[in-house]
């Protein structure tokens, strides 16, 4: 019996060797349109589909596979005595291989300033019909969706003369995967230009591989890369690794924590982070200033840090990134003159992003659960758009409201319960992660006395402001940071006790500012 292999590929990697190979073999090739051409040209004798299904393609092509001779020749269980009868009957013959790859809609919706009418003409309906029929049938249909695929196919034909039934088991559950991320990617891009619910009933998200990482959190966790098919410009993903060894996932995870808070300032910033949680911030003039003082917080947290910059790193700061142990910069540029500084350490990836100060407008959060998954939107809240209200008799003067907006911004990225100490445009103190406030207070505090008590530091907190990330429970918060002279505090409010807080500021004369929102991080 006469074996048949059916090829129809967008993606032509690698198919005119492996239609050659199953032409040597003794299988007749069925194509169409684009690969029957690609094939004809390289001497590759081929079937045209139409001669098969006796019916001419028609409306633009957008039929042409969807027939009885097609999909019989596919679905037909060979063993089984009816469906024998059927396709002597109905004159159907069997088709052996089927090699698809579906109409590039991932590529065209990439495309800039997209037509509607030009994505959907993009919508493969026949080609992922095949793939189907042919995956149920993998007991007797070898189904291909992907080129990697041809030379294991050819040598187990070349080997047997058939393919073996793990193997066709194996892309029977690779074209399933296919046509279910295929689909799904059509659903969310339809379901966002019609302007659907975002949380549905049923939840399909669509993302492709970067990478395999050489393992998760820890060494003994498999772990991959993933992206979003179109993701917002300035998101990690979108760098571009100009030096250095492999990302880990730990690295990843650090320098997306580092690109979101860099978007939170338009002036010179520098972002330093440890463990997800920022252990440096600066604001300046000049970004070797934003360095010095983003270092200066916490001289021994970033050391093995992530650095993200909003500016071209230029090298005088690059000198003194280069005289640290960092595991990641990230910047929109480097000047010839930083990246010959900083690719002397083989080790330290340079990431660049052009797009990293661009604020990300919308998108998922996503958090794993056992047996489930939690979704929301990303806390994308503009500082700039909030209405402070100050609540104590004593107001902030103006250069405090300043840095008790940075600190703001700051201790939004900063894992709950968080403090911030902040002063002159730069953070002196971050207490993350403790499962009270005042923990979290007492070590900001600690370590903001280390900070300036440091040889380039002032002698004391004078002029420092505090940020919380929620509001206090109690007002103790307010009492430890007035013994280390803090005159400013911002927090969100809310708690039934916030006239505890207020009273003990008054009492201390420290100006205390209400948010109305807080900024949970878990």
């Amino acid at each position: 019996m006469k074996k048949r292999a059916l090829i129809s590929v967008s993606d032509k990697s690698g198919v005119v060797e492996f239609a050659r190979s199953l032409s040597a073999l003794g299988y007749e090739i069925i194509s169409t349109g684009g690969t029957q051409k690609e094939l004809a040209a390289n001497g590759i004798v081929t079937i045209n589909i139409s001669d098969i299904t006796g019916f001419p393609e028609c409306l633009d092509g957008r039929v042409k596979t969807l027939h009885p001779k097609v999909h019989g020749g596919l679905l037909a269980v060979r063993d089984n005595v009816e469906h024998q009868a059927t396709v002597a009957k109905l004159e159907i013959e069997y088709i052996d291989i089927v090699a698809v790859n579906l109409y590039p809609f991932k590529a065209t919706i990439r495309k800039p300033n997209i037509e509607l009418a030009e994505a959907i003409e993009n919508i493969d309906i026949g080609g992922p019909a095949m793939l189907r029929s042919a995956a149920k049938n993998s007991k007797f249909v070898t189904v291909l969706t992907d080129p990697a695929d041809y030379d294991l196919i050819i040598a187990e034909l070349t080997a047997s003369g058939t393919t073996e039934f793990a193997t066709r088991f194996k892309l029977m559950a690779k074209a399933f995967r296919h046509t279910a991320a295929y689909d799904a990617l059509i659903a969310e891009y339809l379901a966002e230009q019609a302007g659907l619910e975002k949380y549905t009933q049923e939840l399909t998200l669509t993302f492709e591989k970067v990478q395999e990482l050489r393992y998760g959190e820890n060494p003994h966790q498999a772990a991959a890369y993933y992206r979003e098919i179109l993701p917002q410009k300035g998101s990690i993903v979108t760098a571009k690794q100009l030096h250095g060894k492999e990302l880990s996932y730990n690295n990843i995870a650090d320098a997306s924590a580092a690109v979101d808070l860099i978007k939170e300032f338009t002036e010179p910033c520098v972002v330093a982070v440890k463990h997800a949680n920022p252990c440096g911030v600066g604001v300046a003039e000049n970004l070797y200033e934003a360095f010095t003082k983003a270092y200066n917080c916490d001289p021994v947290s970033i050391f093995g840090g992530i650095v993200a910059v909003n500016r071209e790193v230029d090298a005088a700061t690059a000198a003194d990134m280069h005289n640290i142990f960092l595991e990641i910069i990230i910047a929109p540029s480097f000047s010839s003159a930083a990246l010959e500084i900083l690719t002397a350490k083989k080790n330290l990836r340079l990431l660049e992003l052009p797009e990293v100060a661009t604020p990300l407008t919308n998108g998922y959060d996503l958090k794993k659960v056992s047996g489930g998954l939690l979704i929301q939107d990303c806390d994308v809240q503009s500082p700039d758009s909030l209405k402070f209200e100050i609540v104590t008799k004593v107001r902030p003067t103006e250069v405090q409201l300043k840095d008790l907006l940075f600190g703001w911004k700051v201790v939004k990225y900063v894992k709950s319960n968080a403090i911030v100490i902040a002063r002159d445009n730069a953070t002196i103190g971050v207490g993350p992660g403790q499962v009270n406030r005042i923990w979290p207070t007492k070590m900001a505090l600690e370590r903001a006395v280390e900070c300036v008590s440091s040889p380039k530091g002032n002698a004391d907190l004078s002029g420092a402001i505090l940020a919380s990330d929620a509001f206090f429970p109690f007002p103790d918060v307010v009492e430890e940071a007035a013994k280390y002279g803090i005159k400013a505090i911002i927090q969100p409010g809310g708690s039934l006790k916030d006239d505890e807080s207020i009273k003990k500021c008054d009492e201390y004369g420290i100006a205390m500012v209400f948010t109305g929102n807080r900024h949970f991080r878990h």
